[in-house]
């Protein structure tokens, strides 16, 4: 091994396949120990977490190619408000840069505690030209016959509003432009321009069109309560942005950063597990075809042939119909389709051997067969077996990454190949989301051509020549 590290150091396609695998190895890693297990089922397939992101936003490091057309995705949150008593405010302040506003606005109260009345829950708007507007005035769900005090509200699932979609915030926007400007403007002119109103002031001779406002925003938030006693645990305001996160996110505002970092130990566990357990089992029976001979090398090598011509993705494809979209189910069958071709390559390497004089000698001082079969003709292909293993693990993550393209993925793990399939299956390439695209299929690439690296590296150690021809 220590020759082989040696050898495989010094080809340049070796170093830099070591290089990339330290970096997946050690990324995934750190997606292991920072993120749970259960990610996809808990996290990633649950809208409700996603629920503040702007959706098909670009990654936020693409502002700096579009200056002043992008806008910061900014999200206030308190735990304590600014002024107690029976009336609770919270303030947070928002400077308006460019001349596009926020692409949504949303409000999120949680652990509401009272004890009489339920408490009221206002927002105002303080623009910079010194006016104020009102956009909320929310009324806490009172109590319900039987139940006894304290009252506690959105514990467990948080308040969440989306001040775009809400026709009474609507309603008190249009109301108060028509007494601020004399400007009539109906709630569902407002409609997909309610950002466009808070954050500026009406067009001269274009109804419904407005101006942007630069200048600071104060958004305070009141909670009217009946009881000293009473108490808002969580209050947040969310000013979506046009971009957002490292790696943008897509249509259901999922963070693509996230997924496609709990790709990595997804990949290379797919990856390994199938190349060792294929390899492990096609050269178990190569070896026991070529050195048993007769009936058995006959039985193995006709199933081989008949094993390896069976097409595989029809199969998967009952499978799943039957069974549900499971990894392990993919896995297990390009694990029992992987190993027909070695077994057969195998099988004629270790037929050359057998009639070899390091054969006989352990045969004549009475080595078993199994020891000769797995203590010495193994080790004298062990070399060509390990490179093998190492090539057939990119083939395994494009296999699953190309069924996961095709819809037979499992839908509850976020993989590289489910989020390109979510980017086609949603039209990301026809409107121009390169970075639903883009990545996981770089990702992809990059993380086959590390093994194929490596397998070009390991050439000199299968093939001595090489060595001395270089």
């Amino acid at each position: 091994m220590r020759d082989a590290w040696r050898v495989l150091l010094d080809t340049g396609s070796g170093r830099v396949g070591v290089a990339f695998l330290a970096i997946l190895v050690l990324v995934s890693l750190f997606v292991v120990v920072r993120l749970p297990l259960d990610f996809g089922s808990t996290r990633w397939n649950n809208p409700a977490v996603w629920a503040d992101n702007p959706k098909s936003a670009p990654p936020a490091w693409w502002a700096w190619f579009r200056p002043g057309k992008t806008v910061p995705h900014a999200v206030f949150q308190s735990s304590g408000p600014a002024s107690g008593g029976l009336e609770q405010t919270y303030a947070f302040s928002y400077a308006l840069k460019g001349d596009t506003p926020p692409s949504f606005m949303a409000f999120s109260l949680s652990d509401v505690r009272f004890s009489d009345r339920p408490p009221v829950v206002s927002m105002e708007v303080r623009r910079a030209d010194g006016k104020s507007v009102v956009l909320l005035r929310q009324v806490v769900r009172g109590p319900r016959p039987g139940e006894q005090p304290p009252y506690v509200r959105y514990q467990d699932t948080p308040l969440r509003l989306n001040l775009s979609g809400e026709n009474d915030v609507l309603a008190n926007v249009g109301g108060w432009f028509q007494d601020e400007f004399g400007v009539n403007v109906a709630p569902d002119e407002l409609q997909g321009k309610l950002e466009a109103a808070v954050f500026g002031v009406p067009t001269p001779g274009q109804p419904g069109e407005f101006q942007p406002l630069r200048g600071d925003y104060q958004f305070v938030v009141r909670a009217a309560m009946g009881n000293p006693s009473d108490s808002v645990g969580n209050v947040k305001v969310v000013m979506g942005g046009t971009v957002y996160g490292v790696m943008g996110t897509d249509a259901l505002g999922r963070d693509l950063a996230l997924g496609l970092l709990f790709g990595f130990p997804v990949a290379l566990v797919i990856g390994l597990s199938t190349s060792l357990l294929s390899t492990t089992l096609g050269t178990f029976l190569g070896i026991l075809s070529g050195y048993m001979g007769g009936k058995t090398d006959i039985a193995i090598q006709r199933f081989s042939d008949i094993w390896s011509n069976i097409p595989l993705l029809p199969i998967l494809v009952f499978l799943i119909f039957v069974l549900g979209q499971k990894l392990w189910l993919v896995v297990l069958m390009m694990i029992l389709f992987g190993w027909p071709g070695l077994a057969i390559v195998v099988r004629s390497m270790v037929l050359q051997m057998r009639s070899g004089q390091l054969v006989e000698a352990t045969q004549a001082l009475g080595a078993s067969r199994m020891r000769i079969m797995f203590r010495h003709i193994l080790f004298q292909i062990a070399p060509f077996v390990f490179a093998q293993m190492i090539f057939f693990t990119p083939a395994a993550i494009l296999a699953e990454a190309g069924l996961s393209f095709l819809g037979l993925g499992d839908p509850s793990i976020p993989t590289w190949g489910q989020i390109l399939e979510s980017g086609f299956r949603t039209g990301a390439v026809y409107v121009g989301y390169w970075w639903w695209v883009l990545p996981p299929g770089l990702l992809i690439v990059a993380t086959a051509m590390t093994f194929v690296l490596l397998t070009l590296g390991l050439e000199p150690v299968v093939n001595p020549r090489l060595r001395s021809m270089r």
